[in-house]
């Protein structure tokens, strides 16, 4: 196959203008926190658009499922990150060939600049060769990669550097200073008298000795009589220095234009398979989910919050793994239980294994099969904005409503406590008639309530509690289970409002 991208498989399905701007569910289902996590310390790539554009082509997730997998081998990752290194120095020589002022300065910078990139294209064209590949993205890679270290194109810009670097490498002088003036003449063999010096004076050495050399500060610029030193050198070889600068006007851009696209879109697999690296670490599960579009009967094993495992990363502290599982015709999947049981967390999963699944990633959790949704949708609760003159009633039905309007049977939905403002009565009604629109809808959603009614509505709804410990119903586990609603989780919202929980009773009988 023809490559055009690591991240697409096909021409038409690569991503050309960058999504600059995060979903807006992405701060419900935390993951700003993820992505910020993925990216950081690679800001010179812009990686964040990638993670900010979800595929809609099953074949294209299974093309990253393949190349994810392939680079999960340790010397395959290492090729590719040298790569990385070496671009990153052909940039900075790059960069610093604009910040000089010495034509010659400048044009040597840019030699060093195409001598890296040619190193680095043909170490990772024997690299490649060597390596065992399965994905069709990186087997194309590799093919392209193979006939541009061949081309016409970079075998003479090969051959130019390394004449022309070989020419400079024969370049010596001196360099004579005289009340304050110099002259500068061809290096004739003259005697090198330093060795001598050295011998002399190290007979007087006794012991350790403090060291007075003066150390001058190195910086990339050059003084104007280091300049003027060069260009007297200059016209010393003028053969050598007239290869350089027919190099560097005729190489102006000497990077291959997909490898440049390669070497930042490859970055995306190297960020994420170093994040979830740290993790595994942790004996937490990753898996490469099925994915299927439409899909209903979805599930994950041993799935967790990845913003969460994160948090937790070095804190001697456990990240508890849930199940969840829906069969026809279940579409819904209604979590209660008591406050501060992982409801939220549970929901937020949810939401994050489908929104990964849908960049080709794998997700966490040790078995999965996940719909590709065409959009997503949350509805946590927010402040009152006193901007939009609305109450919070006001401003949960605005936000339903817009959410109602745009969602399709292919959607994904995730609702946190929704109308926690209003009287019980008004709540469940008011719930009742959106849980209606949305089994009409036939999408796929996880609705957290305090509302139990909601739990069995229909044969679409499947009701998921928190659990505690039976022995102390104040200890929570943070497991939720496939079950019927207890009944307890409005009564306890309640019981707190009115400070009569058992750690509030508890914490008054003791004080």
């Amino acid at each position: 196959m023809t490559f055009h991208s690591i991240l697409s498989r096909t021409a038409e399905d690569r991503i050309e203008a960058d999504t600059i701007e995060a979903p807006s569910f992405f701060l419900d289902l935390n993951l700003d926190q993820i992505v910020d996590s993925i990216t950081a310390g690679r800001g010179e790539y812009d990686l964040k658009p990638f993670f900010y554009t979800p595929l809609r082509d099953v074949e294209t997730i299974r093309y990253r499922h393949e190349v994810m997998q392939d680079m999960e081998d340790a010397e395959l990752m290492a090729c590719f990150t040298a790569f990385s290194e070496r671009m990153i120095i052909v940039r900075r020589y790059l960069a610093l060939v604009d910040k000089l002022y010495s034509s010659y300065h400048k044009e040597g910078w840019f030699l060093e600049a195409a001598l890296v990139y040619c190193e680095a294209v043909t170490d990772l064209a024997r690299n490649l060769s060597l390596a065992k590949l399965k994905s069709r993205g990186l087997t194309a890679l590799r093919e392209y990669v193979t006939k541009y270290a061949r081309s016409e194109r970079f075998q003479p810009l090969l051959a130019e550097v390394e004449g022309v670097r070989r020419g400079l490498s024969e370049v010596s002088y001196c360099v004579t200073i005289r009340s304050g003036k110099f002259s500068v003449r061809r290096y004739d063999e003259e005697a090198d008298y330093s060795v001598e010096v050295e011998e002399i004076f190290a007979r007087f050495k006794q012991g350790a000795v403090k060291d007075h050399l003066v150390k001058l500060s190195a910086t990339g610029g050059m003084s104007h009589i280091e300049a003027k030193i060069l260009d007297f050198v200059a016209g010393l070889y003028p053969d050598q220095f007239a290869a350089l600068n027919q190099f560097c006007q005729g190489q102006r851009d000497f990077v291959d234009a997909t490898i440049r696209v390669f070497e930042r879109e490859i970055q995306f697999y190297i960020a994420y398979l170093d994040f979830v690296g740290d993790i595994r670490h942790k004996g937490l599960a990753f898996c490469y989910p099925q994915v299927c579009a439409a899909c209903r009967e979805v599930y994950a094993h041993d799935a967790f919050d990845l913003a969460l495992a994160r948090k937790l990363l070095h804190a001697d502290k456990p990240v508890v793994c849930n199940d969840f599982f829906l069969e026809e015709p279940e579409r819904i999947i209604v979590v209660s239980g008591p406050n501060q049981g992982g409801k939220t967390t549970f929901a937020r999963m949810f939401g994050q294994l489908h929104y990964l699944a849908s960049l080709g990633c794998p997700v966490p959790g040790s078995r999965a099969r996940l719909s590709l949704f065409d959009q997503m949708f949350t509805h946590f609760e927010r402040e009152e904005d006193i901007r939009n003159l609305r109450g919070k009633l006001q401003d949960d039905m605005v936000r339903i409503h817009d959410i109602l309007t745009r969602a399709t049977p292919n959607s994904i939905l995730v609702v946190n406590e929704v109308f926690a403002s209003t009287a019980l009565k008004d709540a469940v009604f008011l719930s009742k008639a959106i849980m209606a629109r949305l089994m009409d809808l036939d999408l796929l959603c996880v609705w957290v309530t305090f509302l139990d009614e909601l739990s069995s509505m229909s044969q679409k709804t499947l009701s998921m509690v928190s659990t505690v410990v039976p022995e102390n119903p104040a200890v929570r586990t943070f497991k939720i289970l496939r079950r019927p609603a207890d009944g307890l989780a409005y009564a306890l919202s309640i019981a707190k409002k009115h400070q009569l929980t058992y750690e509030q009773i508890k914490e008054r009988i003791s004080a």
